[in-house]
C-alpha cells in the first residue's frame, strides 16, 4: 500500500510539473509597453499607437508608456513625426513582460539648398493680381445631398462630371470598393476613434491610411478621382480629410449601388 501511494505521489508531481511547463494559450486584454528613441534610449512622449486589427488608438505618456487593448497576433502601428513608422506583431511575451521596449528610429533628411521665389511681384496691384496663381479646386453643392463634390473648375463640363459620377457609378469604383469589402467596412470604426483621427489630421503621407485600410496609395487616388475630387485636394489634403472623402464617397456609392441592384 505504501509503495502504491509513493508511485501515485510521484506521478501526480510529474504531471503537475508537466502542466507548468506547457506553453500558455494566446492572451488578450490590456497590453502595456514603452516606446524609446533607438539612438538615445530616451522615452518618447506623444507617440501614436494604433491597433490595426481592432481599429483603436492611444498615445504614449511623458515616460513613453502606453496601454492598449490587444490580442496575440494583432499588429500595432507606431507613428511619430520625424521617425520611421513601425509595425509590431503582439506576442504572448509582451503580455508576460510589462516593460517591453519598442524602439523608433529617427529619419535622416538630406536637405539641399533651395531658393524660394513664390511670385514675381512688381508692386502694381493690377499686374500682380493677374500673375497670382488661382486655385481651381471648386466644390459643387447639389440639392438633396449633404456633402459637396470637388470638380476642378466651374465650367459646365465640370458640373456634368459631378452629376455623372453620382448618377452613374463607374465600374472602376465598383471594383475598387469590391476588392476590399472588409477594409471599407472599417471606415466607420476609424472615424469614431478620436486618437486615430488626431493622428490622421497630422499626416499627409497616406501611410497610416494604407495600413489601416490595407489598400494601396494608388487605389486611394483612383477612388477620389472617380468621386470627382480635384487633383489639388488629393495632393494637399491631410489624411483625415482624405479618410472623410473616401468614407463619404463609399456611403454614396452604397446607396446608389443598392438602388441600381433593385432595378
Amino acid at each position: 500500500m505504501q509503495k502504491y501511494l509513493l508511485h501515485l505521489f510521484i506521478l501526480t508531481s510529474f504531471f503537475g510539473l508537466s502542466q507548468e511547463d506547457t506553453p500558455s494559450t494566446d492572451q488578450s486584454g490590456e497590453l502595456s509597453a514603452v516606446v524609446i528613441n533607438a539612438q538615445t534610449d530616451a522615452p518618447m512622449e506623444s507617440v501614436h499607437v494604433v491597433n490595426l486589427n481592432q481599429v483603436i488608438g492611444t498615445i504614449t505618456n511623458e515616460k513613453g508608456r502606453f496601454k492598449i487593448t490587444a490580442a496575440v497576433n494583432d499588429t500595432l502601428y507606431f507613428s511619430f513625426l520625424g521617425f520611421k513608422s513601425q509595425k509590431i506583431r503582439v506576442t504572448n511575451d509582451m503580455f508576460k513582460f510589462k516593460d517591453t521596449k519598442i524602439s523608433l528610429t529617427e529619419l535622416a533628411y538630406a536637405l539641399e539648398e533651395v531658393i524660394v521665389r513664390p511670385y514675381q511681384l512688381t508692386g502694381f496691384l493690377e499686374i500682380d493680381v493677374k500673375n497670382l496663381p488661382i486655385n481651381n479646386a471648386y466644390q459643387h453643392s447639389i440639392s438633396g445631398l449633404s456633402v459637396g463634390y470637388e470638380a476642378g473648375n466651374k465650367n459646365p463640363s465640370a458640373v456634368t462630371k459631378v452629376l455623372g459620377a453620382i448618377l452613374n457609378p463607374a465600374d472602376l469604383l465598383r471594383n475598387l470598393f469590391g476588392k476590399k469589402p472588409a477594409q471599407m467596412r472599417k471606415l466607420r470604426q476609424v472615424k469614431e476613434d478620436d486618437r486615430i483621427r488626431d493622428l490622421l489630421a497630422s499626416k499627409f503621407d497616406r501611410e497610416t491610411l494604407v495600413e489601416l485600410l490595407q489598400i494601396e496609395k494608388m487605389d486611394i487616388e483612383d477612388i477620389l478621382n472617380n468621386c470627382s475630387y480635384s487633383k489639388s485636394f488629393i495632393q494637399t489634403a491631410n489624411d483625415l480629410q482624405i479618410l472623410d472623402a473616401i468614407s463619404g464617397c463609399y456611403e454614396d456609392f452604397k446607396v446608389l449601388n443598392r438602388g441600381k441592384n433593385k432595378k
